[in-house]
């Protein structure tokens, strides 16, 4: 098992640089969508794109074009995610790496 992880410790990195970069397309998708009074984003869509490990950079994206910064689920629940996902990097780094 090891070995394997060994072998393919770049996947995680892909994946995450993937869904940041999604959630960066919807955050600002969004927003534009705000501002021309079109169809947007579901939340929910938004929350689980930041629940499968876009919170940070839909984080960092919302606080720097101010998109729905009033909203207590999105500027509590994403800092909540990025813990979340901090801690199981932790935990996963532990288990297999030391």
């Amino acid at each position: 098992m090891l070995l394997l992880l060994a072998d393919f410790w770049f996947l995680p990195l892909i994946y995450l640089a993937l869904i940041s970069l999604v959630a960066i397309i919807i955050t600002v998708a969004d927003k534009y969508a705000a501002k021309k009074g079109m169809w947007r984003i579901p939340e929910a869509t938004l929350m689980l794109i930041g629940l499968l490990g876009g919170a940070t950079a839909m984080f960092i994206t919302m606080r720097t074009v101010r998109h729905k910064t009033k909203h207590k689920k999105f500027m509590i629940g994403l800092p909540l995610m990025i813990a979340l996902h901090a801690a199981l990097i932790c935990l996963i780094v532990f288990k297999f790496f030391i």
